[in-house]
Parts: structure tokens; C-alpha cells; sequence
């Protein structure tokens, strides 16, 4: 699968005839690194970023008199947007694959938390499916669309990467213990751990521009949870949806969820694997490494 589409290889092309004018030593040199690396990251967050910016702006600017539901615009929004995103060929079909696998699996959890008490979306609509609204299973999609564009954009490689067939285990047990929990013991110390036995000799090898660096990928994951919550204050604080102790006036999240989005990013990735199957290293690097 090709690293970029044909929208992409013509902007990649055209940065680097900038881009390759620019000192490549030095503090100049670390300075060009980190500009492209934030300009792919913004590239990555693309469907993410601009459905978090439509919940802002209908936070301030929906009229309580319009029509439509202010859920059910954003639902048919990120619609557009997915659909958008195919025609112009900003996004590889497999993107889209994600997105849809990861509406199913977000939706079906909303379903259960939501009926569970654990938080709620306080507005009307008419695209729901209990208290849930269908435009909340794209925020999970934008998770797994995240990490499927950084995947290829960064020409990411693995060194040290489990078995395929635990990293699933891993992920159906952190997917079960997010219903059980109410039911059972909660098991998510144990799966930390198991996170931490089956990844932690694993690192993430990413392409920026001249340069290959490579991260623990334990590390990476809790970077990512640490960004989503971020995103959770930005979401509750526009009420898209809220927490218990959230309907009288907002707080910030507690930072006790930073462990269940680290969870949620290991399903994430493994699922994102299904369909960007994991690349070795390989014997030789990919470029001068950092």
C-alpha cells in the first residue's frame, strides 16, 4: 500500500521542494524536523480535528430554534466529511474501512455505557440508537483514523513487535473488562500489565522528513491517551456529552480516565493493525536514525 494518496504524493512533493532548500544541521536543521513533524501530526488528526472543531463551533453558534438537531448535524457532518475525504482522495479507502469498523465497536459501548450510568448526551436527536446519538461513534472512528494516516504517513516500522495473536488477546480482553467491570472484578491493573509484559521491548520507528527516530511504543501509546483527553475536556466543556457530577456546571475530566483512554488506545491500535499490518525494521535502518 502506497505511503500516501495521489492528493498527498503531489503535496509531499511540492513541500519538499521547499523544504529541501532549508539547513539540514544544527539547531536550523532540528527546528525543520519538528515544523514537518507537527504539520503531519495536524495532517493525521484531519478527520479527528475537524469533527472536535464542529462540536466547538455548534457549542457557540447552533440555535436552539434550527430544525435539526444540533447531534444529528454533526452526525451527518462527519458523514460528509468521510465521504469528502474519498472523493477527493484525502483518504485511503482503508481508512475509511477503520472508520466503519470503529463506529460499530464505539457505538456498540456507547450503547452499554451510556445504559450503564456512566455518562450521557444530554440533547435530543433523531439519528440514536438508545440514549446514544450516531455521530458519537465517529469520535471513536477519528481515534482509529488517527492512528491509520500516522501509520503511513510516518512510514512506520517495529522492532521487537509481539505476535499478532497476543496483541489480540490483549485487545479482546481490554474490549470485554469495559462491560464486565460492572458486573465482575475489574481486571484493568492486570491488562496494564500484561500491556506492559507483551510491549515492552517493542519500538516505533517513524520517518519525519530527513531523519528515522524511534520511540517505546508504551511510550507512544500514552502520548496518544494523553491527547485524547485533552480532546474529552474540549468535548464535555462544549457538552457534546457529560460525566456524572458534569450537569450542573463543567469540571475537568479526571485524570484517573488517562488509564482507561490508555486502554482504548491498545484496541485501537491492534485494530488499526488488521488493516496496516505491522512492518519490521528490518536489518538495516531506513534512513539516518535519531
Amino acid at each position: 500500500m502506497s505511503r500516501f494518496t495521489s492528493v498527498e504524493q503531489r503535496i509531499d512533493a511540492a513541500a519538499r521542494a521547499v523544504l529541501e532548500r532549508l539547513p539540514q544541521l544544527g539547531l536550523s536543521g532540528a527546528l525543520v524536523e519538528f515544523t514537518v513533524f507537527g504539520l503531519k501530526q495536524g495532517w493525521a488528526c484531519l478527520f479527528g480535528g475537524t469533527l472536535l472543531a464542529l462540536i466547538v463551533a455548534t457549542k457557540w453558534f447552533w440555535p436552539e430554534a434550527a430544525p435539526l438537531a444540533r447531534y444529528d448535524f454533526l452526525f451527518l457532518a462527519a458523514l460528509g466529511l468521510q465521504v469528502a475525504l474519498l472523493a477527493t482522495r484525502l483518504e485511503q479507502p482503508a481508512e475509511a474501512l477503520v472508520i466503519l469498523i470503529f463506529h460499530v465497536v464505539g457505538t456498540a459501548m456507547e450503547v452499554f455505557k451510556t445504559d450503564a450510568g456512566s455518562w450521557i448526551y444530554p440533547e435530543d436527536s433523531f439519528f440514536r440508537i438508545g440514549g446514544v446519538p450516531l455521530f458519537s461513534g465517529f469520535m471513536y472512528a477519528a481515534v482509529g483514523s488517527y492512528i491509520a494516516r500516522i501509520t503511513r504517513i510516518f512510514d512506520m516500522r517495529y522492532s521487537g513487535y509481539p505476535p499478532v495473536w497476543l496483541t489480540l488477546a490483549l485487545a479482546g480482553g481490554i474490549y470485554v473488562n469495559f462491560f464486565s467491570h460492572h458486573f465482575i472484578v475489574d481486571l484493568r491493573y492486570g491488562l496494564f500489565a500484561f500491556a506492559f509484559l507483551l510491549y515492552w521491548r517493542t519500538w516505533v520507528h517513524f520517518r519525519v522528513f530527513r531523519f528515522t527516530h524511534r520511540m517505546p511504543l508504551l511510550v507512544g501509546f500514552l502520548l496518544v491517551a494523553l491527547f485524547i483527553w485533552f480532546a474529552e475536556n474540549i468535548g464535555t466543556w462544549s457538552r457534546a456529552w457529560l460525566y456524572p457530577g458534569q450537569e450542573m456546571g463543567w469540571t475537568p475530566v479526571s485524570i484517573h480516565k488517562l488509564g482507561a483512554w490508555y486502554l482504548l488506545m491498545i484496541i485501537s491500535f491492534v485494530l488499526v493493525t488488521l488493516v496496516h499490518r505491522p512492518r519490521n525494521l528490518g536489518p538495516k535502518p531506513l534512513d539516518r536514525a535519531t
